[in-house]
């Protein structure tokens, strides 16, 4: 299981015009579940995110994580992160997991998140999404278990 988790300040996610999900600031995190990936995994990976200290304290060195500053998390499955482009310029996928089984880790992942007394959004998993995202720092953190 991969994790790109960037810090963002106003963010939208629209599929087909219509808005699906907004936060106002905190974290924008792209999952993407491999062939095999485990509950276990996605808790893993969800305690980090919501424990990850990359938000400013008072003397402006990142010591605050997503729940200290009172952000919120747009959680969005990203099966591309499994994308192996080493032979040729066409990305394989045969890594990332078949998308009923992934289907069920994203979500068990947004109910793990919430547990850590997280607020979470979500993507459409297997829609086509349109993000726009006011990247800040920009800080941008990769994280696989």
């Amino acid at each position: 299981m991969k994790a790109v988790v960037q810090r963002v300040r106003r963010t939208t996610l629209t599929v087909e015009g219509e808005l699906i999900s907004e936060i106002p600031f905190g974290l924008v995190v792209f999952l993407g579940v491999k062939v095999g990936d485990e509950e276990p995994s996605a808790d893993y990976l969800m305690k980090k995110v919501a424990n990850l200290r990359i938000f400013e304290d008072e003397n402006g060195k990142m010591n605050l994580s997503v729940k200290d500053v009172g952000g919120e998390v747009l959680l969005v499955s990203q099966f591309t992160l499994y994308g192996d482009a080493s032979h040729g310029n066409r990305p394989s996928f045969t890594l990332a997991e078949r998308p009923e089984r992934a289907n069920a880790l994203y979500e068990y992942a947004v109910e793990s998140l919430k547990s850590h007394g997280v607020t979470v959004k979500k993507g459409v998993f297997g829609g086509d999404m349109k993000i726009k995202q006011y990247n800040d720092g920009p800080v941008t953190i990769l994280l696989e278990v």
